[in-house]
């Protein structure tokens, strides 16, 4: 794609550094890169390597304490026009005011905290306009309407009446890139605006910004630690570690001949979970089964309000039957809303299902029907089955230690307490590859991957067969996704462990699992063997899901082929 000669954005040196007491977290230290019109930059890079202090630092909304104390950030809206150095502007003072949202726009990840619970989608996309003066209130809203109606959301009047928790994820996704093309800026940094997405939803948000992209001419910023992504969509890739930059270069060019160990190790991460990679999952002979579930149906019922009309039942998971052999990963997949997440917490019984049964064999050989169990009859089978939730941070108590958070299943069973929990609480963190002495330190003291293996540790308190992991690698990079999934194969054949894994990343579940199953609008619609599913898909709604998977080789652009100008 050709670019303009003078680029749109230059970040020279930049250093932006958190004073925690008497020393200084080097969160940015000397990046530097070049951005123009109509060209897409990919940061990647592990979690704590500074790539969205890198984008926050562009908008100067880095939080406190951090600041920006070196550098600059020259930012030309026009070839013919005067330069800003955005590092010398006042964080709180109108000319940034001016530039944020208006000239440079951003995609956060996480839409559901970004965008207000309170106020109606519409007016949050027209507040821009208004607060920069550009139209009134009622222009305003006649242009959001249109921004909906631009990155494709059906029945765009009723939708601007809408609030966030009435959207999908893929939906206030498209509704955050709307926000941030309101004021038609310039340059959009897009924060891993597809982290948490499904494959085939993640390929229509690409697809709609690039198609963005080109009817605007703008300059793209993006970031993400998908490596497939990434081959996808770059023109050049930045790759940093630890606040540093250690590669810079064309994405054909670094994928065919990365230079830098770390970038090496990025590469090989990615080739391991992709779909072409032989799989680590075990070899398992069927027997008896240790799980079976037939006709398995949830509906949410009837929903009605003083200001709303009644919503009809909505039926969640319909008739799904598999059965689940001892040392068997099955993997569970889909699209947001197929009912993957909903399935699961049948199955622990978080949820109760309106029909079907789900049978358990207890370790002593007794059989358990989990539909129909009282709080009682489940104590037992909770000491068996167990769950790892997507977000580690928000499944861990922030005012409980590690030990304590680890040891509060032993404790509440009953089960040890004193010196003997302590000692079992440091075996189960080496279990998982963490060190004994940071058992008296609290969440927020870790990383994300450290943060889940916590919760795997927890999850391994009570010596279960089963565990249902919902999402638990999704929002980790890609290095760390294998370090898990490698630290849970491992741990397998020791303790005797059987998984059902749920995820919206086929490479993933290939990797790990025996077998799959595909759900689609809460029914199972296709399983079978792993390799089979991968390879000879039968249903349109698999292969639709296959054909969505980004491909780790710029040299086989596919994703964005309905986009292209």
């Amino acid at each position: 794609m050709p670019t303009s000669p003078r680029p749109i954005l230059q970040v020279k040196s930049l250093k932006t550094w958190f004073p925690i007491g008497r020393h200084m977290l080097k969160a940015v230290d000397d990046v530097s890169f070049m951005l123009s019109s109509g060209q897409t930059l990919c940061i990647v890079g592990e979690s704590g390597s500074g790539k969205s202090i890198t984008a926050r630092s562009i908008l100067q909304i880095v939080g406190h304490p951090g600041r920006i104390v070196g550098g600059e950030i020259l930012y030309t809206p026009d070839p013919a026009g005067p330069t800003v150095d955005i590092a010398r502007l006042h964080p709180k003072r109108r000319q940034i005011r001016d530039i944020r949202g208006r000239e440079i726009a951003m995609i956060f990840q996480e839409p559901m905290t970004s965008l207000s619970p309170i106020h109606r989608i519409g007016w949050q996309i027209a507040e821009a306009l208004v607060a920069h003066g550009l139209m009134n209130r009622r222009d305003a809203m006649a242009r959001a309407v249109d921004l909906l109606r631009q990155v494709e959301i059906p029945d765009p009047v009723n939708a601007a009446q809408r609030y966030p928790f009435e959207f999908s994820g893929g939906m206030r996704q498209r509704a955050m890139i709307a926000m941030a093309l309101a004021c038609n800026p310039k340059v959009l940094i897009a924060d891993e605006p597809t982290t948490a997405l499904d494959v085939t939803t993640q390929a229509e948000i690409l697809r709609l910004i690039k198609k963005l992209q080109v009817d605007h001419g703008l300059a793209v910023l993006f970031i993400t630690h998908d490596m497939g992504v990434v081959a996808q969509i770059a023109d050049d890739v930045l790759v940093m570690f630890q606040g540093r930059v250690v590669e810079h270069a064309p994405v054909r060019e670094l994928f065919a001949r990365p230079v830098d160990p770390y970038t090496i190790r990025l590469m090989d991460a990615a080739r391991k979970l992709g779909m072409a990679a032989p799989p680590a999952r075990p070899l398992v002979t069927p027997g008896e089964p240790m799980l079976r579930v037939r006709d398995l149906a949830l509906t949410y019922p009837a929903q009605a309000s003083l200001f709303r009309k009644a919503k009809p039942p909505t039926p969640a998971v319909r008739g799904v039957s598999f059965d689940l052999y001892e040392g068997e990963n099955l993997g569970i997949v889909g699209e947001s809303g197929s009912g993957k997440t909903t399935l699961g917490s049948c199955l622990i019984r978080v949820l109760r299902p309106t029909a079907g049964q789900v049978s358990y064999r207890l370790r002593d050989g007794q059989e358990a029907e989990l539909a129909t169990l009282d709080r009682a009859g489940l104590k037992p089978v909770h000491r068996e089955m167990r769950m790892i939730f997507q977000d580690p941070f928000a499944s861990l108590n922030p005012r409980m230690t590690v030990e304590q958070c680890i040891g509060e299943p032993l404790r509440v069973n009953g089960l040890l307490s004193g010196a003997p929990l302590s000692r079992r609480v440091r075996e189960l963190l080496g279990m998982v590859g963490l060190p004994a002495d940071v058992a008296t330190r609290y969440p927020h003291a870790f990383s994300g991957g450290q943060r889940q293996r916590i919760v795997i540790a927890r999850a391994l308190a009570l010596d279960p067969r089963l565990i249902i992991a919902d999402e638990a690698t999704s929002a980790l990079d890609v290095t760390l996704r294998g370090q898990i999934l490698d630290l849970l194969l491992d741990l397998q054949p020791r303790l005797g462990l059987s998984f059902i894994f749920i995820s919206h990343d086929l490479g993933v579940i290939r990797y790990f699992c025996n077998r799959i199953a595909v759900m689609h609008r809460g029914e199972i619609v296709e399983i079978g063997q792993a390799d089979d599913i991968c390879a000879r898909p039968r249903m349109p709604y698999t292969k639709q899901l296959l054909a969505a998977v980004p491909e780790a080789d710029p040299e086989h652009r596919f994703l964005l082929a309905e986009a292209a100008p």
